[in-house]
C-alpha cells in the first residue's frame, strides 16, 4: 500500500471513530444537548438551501471580518518576528514576553477591545488578530534565529548582496517554519473571530451559535458548528500538506 493510500486510510479510521463516538455521545446525552451525526446531516442541507440567503449572509460577515484579522495577524507577527529574530538580543528578551502574552487568555481582553473599537467588525477584526499574532510573531523569529550560521558564512564567503542574502539563504531557510507559524495563526484568528461574533455581534456564525444555545435551537448550533468544523478542517489540511512538503525539501 502507497504512503498516499496509508494516509487516506487513516484519515479515513478517524472520521469513522469520531462519527461513532459523536453517536455514542448523542445517545448519552440525548436531544436536548446534541443532535445524531444523521441529523446534522440533515439539518446542515436544510441550513445551505431552504435558509441559504440567512446563512450566506452570516458566513459572508464571517469571512470577511475573518481574512481581514487573518492578513493583520500575518503582516504583524511577520514584520515582529523577522524584526526581533535579525536581533539576537532583542529576541532573547522579547520570547518570553511573547510567551507570557500568548499564554493570557484572551477573553480578558474583549472589553478593552469594545472600549477602543466599539461593536461591529473591527472589534471583532481586532480580537481576531490579536489570537493569531503571537504564534506567527514567535514561529517566525524562532525560524530566523535557527538559521544555521554555516549558511551565512557561505553566502559572505561567496560574496552575496544583502538582497541575495535574504531571497537565496534566509528565506529558503526559514520558511518551513514560518509557514508552520502561519498554519497555528490561522486556527487561532478563526477561533478569535468566532468568540468576538459570540460575544457582541448581531451577525456571523458566532452570533447564530450563541443565538441558538440562548434559544436551545440544537439543531442550529450543532450545524453551524460542524460546518466550522468542516472549513477549518480542510484549510488546515492544504496548510499541513503545504508544511510538510516544504520541511521535506530542507
Amino acid at each position: 500500500m502507497s504512503d498516499a493510500a496509508k494516509r487516506s486510510f487513516d484519515i479515513l479510521l478517524v472520521l469513522v471513530a469520531l462519527f461513532a463516538g459523536w453517536q455514542a455521545l448523542y445517545h448519552v446525552a440525548g436531544e436536548t444537548a446534541l443532535t445524531s451525526p444523521a441529523q446534522t446531516l440533515a439539518y446542515v442541507g436544510e441550513l445551505l438551501t431552504t435558509k441559504g440567503d440567512m446563512f450566506a449572509r452570516h458566513a459572508w460577515e464571517t469571512g470577511r471580518a475573518f481574512l481581514m484579522a487573518l492578513g493583520l495577524s500575518y503582516a504583524i507577527g511577520l514584520a515582529i518576528g523577522v524584526a526581533l529574530g535579525a536581533h539576537r538580543l532583542s529576541g532573547a528578551v522579547a520570547e518570553p514576553i511573547l510567551v507570557a502574552l500568548y499564554s493570557l487568555p484572551k477573553v480578558t481582553l474583549y472589553p478593552v477591545i469594545l472600549l477602543v473599537f466599539g461593536l461591529g467588525l473591527s472589534a471583532k477584526v481586532a480580537f481576531g488578530a490579536i489570537h493569531g499574532v503571537v504564534p506567527v510573531a514567535v514561529f517566525a523569529m524562532n525560524a530566523i534565529r535557527n538559521i544555521k550560521p554555516a549558511y551565512l558564512k557561505t553566502a559572505k564567503t561567496m560574496r552575496l548582496g544583502p538582497f541575495q542574502v535574504v531571497s537565496t539563504v534566509i528565506f529558503p531557510a526559514a520558511l518551513p517554519e514560518i509557514v508552520t507559524g502561519l498554519r497555528v495563526g490561522f486556527s487561532l484568528t478563526l477561533l478569535g473571530v468566532i468568540i468576538g461574533e459570540m460575544f457582541a455581534s448581531k451577525q456571523g456564525l458566532g452570533f447564530m451559535v450563541i443565538n441558538a444555545i440562548n434559544l436551545a435551537d440544537v439543531e442550529t448550533m450543532m450545524a453551524v458548528a460542524f460546518l466550522l468544523f468542516v472549513a477549518a478542517a480542510i484549510a488546515n489540511g492544504i496548510l499541513l500538506w503545504i508544511d510538510h512538503w516544504l520541511h521535506k525539501r530542507v
